[in-house]
């Protein structure tokens, strides 16, 4: 467990440095995927990455030790990550409607 505290906060400084940053909507999924998905459907995500067999396989090395937490552990955990936040552009507003509004 401490292995993936380690790798955990060294995730979250590397990728969540500013209080407010906008989390990439990919790596919220990735992080959520990993503490909440069976080891054979995240083997299957982590393959459209197409990093290395052996990259892969120190991942779900590192998954097998999170698995083992109790799912309210793991639960509490996927609370504190960054939830996947979407840039909205601003809209123009026609003419016509700011007359209406």
């Amino acid at each position: 467990m401490r292995l993936f505290l380690s790798v955990l906060l060294v995730t979250l400084a590397l990728y969540c440095y500013e209080a407010n940053a906008i989390t990439c909507p990919a790596l919220a999924t990735d992080m959520t995927d990993f503490l909440f998905l069976k080891d054979t459907l995240y083997k299957k995500t982590l393959e459209k990455y197409n990093a290395p067999p052996e990259v892969i396989e120190a991942k779900m090395k590192v998954k097998t030790c999170t698995d083992e937490m109790s799912l309210s552990s793991r639960t509490l955990i996927g609370k504190a990550l960054p939830t996947p936040q979407l840039h909205k552009e601003e809209e123009e507003v026609p003419p016509s409607a700011k007359k209406l509004g």
